[in-house]
């Protein structure tokens, strides 16, 4: 997801030394979960599960550096990198949709043995755990997002689908071309889907969908987030109990922001 707030949020992140910090994971695992479909994960840790969905166009490492150390210390962490992105591979000729990947991560979720899991999603991951949970409720017990929204305002679905990636930083490029097993010449195939579905009136639910949702669910926004605080607040009304809790002074970037977030994640993870 991306508007003119988001870019100029992402430029002004020095982006370029903070993804030559981030450590090395473990090695992953990939698993064919439907239609051909694979996906690459990684497993770390043991206790309640919680599993971690990426933001759009990165990878495991680049959405939740700050984050999988510390969880794995009490918690089962699954991170997944979804179809296109990452380590997994891409498929020629299937758009990246929301919907879609939902159906693979609650697949691979299913293979994996995993169920009334704590799904933590960061952006577009935000968007596919909130679905996860309206229509996959078996699967998940607890809900943390950043950075989530209902859809593309109509007066800027022709700039997202239009725009080129030469002003997205170029850490989610190289994040892709060192890990994709298709290489730095299909990265633009791979943005050219992402852009498109951003460019969606509708990222993957409804109010209407969020209603169904019983987890426990948090959602969270930095106070100069791609998503107003308006928005925000209305994907949390439309959930039953859902709580709200946005970081001053802070971007989309909320998961690098492990002084603020981490102790909230463990607290809400952890908590009654």
């Amino acid at each position: 997801m991306q508007n003119s707030r988001q870019i100029r949020s992402l430029q002004g992140l020095k982006a370029v030394v903070l993804f030559a910090l981030l450590p090395c994971l473990a090695h992953g695992e990939m698993a064919t979960v439907r239609n051909g479909v694979k996906l690459f994960y990684e497993i770390r840790g043991e206790g309640q599960p919680v599993v971690l969905l990426h933001g759009g166009t990165a990878t495991i490492q680049l959405s939740f550096s700050k984050q999988i150390d510390m969880l794995a210390k009490n918690h089962k962490v699954i991170a997944i990198e979804q179809m296109g992105h990452g380590h997994s591979p891409d498929i020629e000729g299937r758009p990246f949709i929301y919907e879609e990947m939902t159906e693979d991560t609650a697949a691979l979720l299913v293979k994996l043995g995993i169920k009334n899991a704590d799904i933590v999603g960061w952006s577009d991951g935000g968007q596919i755990a909130l679905r996860l949970a309206a229509f996959h409720p078996e699967l998940v017990r607890r809900v943390l997002v950043s950075g989530v929204g209902f859809g593309a305002p109509p007066a800027s679905r022709q700039a997202i689908e239009t725009r080129t990636d030469a002003r997205w930083p170029r850490e989610f490029r190289d994040g892709y071309v060192s890990t994709s097993p298709d290489g730095m010449a299909h990265w633009p195939v791979v943005w050219r889907k992402a852009s498109t579905m951003w460019a969606r009136p509708t990222w993957g639910f409804t109010e209407a969908d969020l209603h169904q949702i019983k987890a426990k669910t948090m959602i969270v926004a930095g106070s100069n987030d791609i998503v107003s605080a308006e928005v925000t607040r209305r994907v949390a009304k439309a959930i039953r109990g859902a709580t709200v809790h946005i970081f001053p002074d802070t971007d989309h970037w909320t998961f690098l922001r492990d002084d603020l977030m981490n102790p909230l994640l463990l607290t809400f993870l952890d908590g009654n």
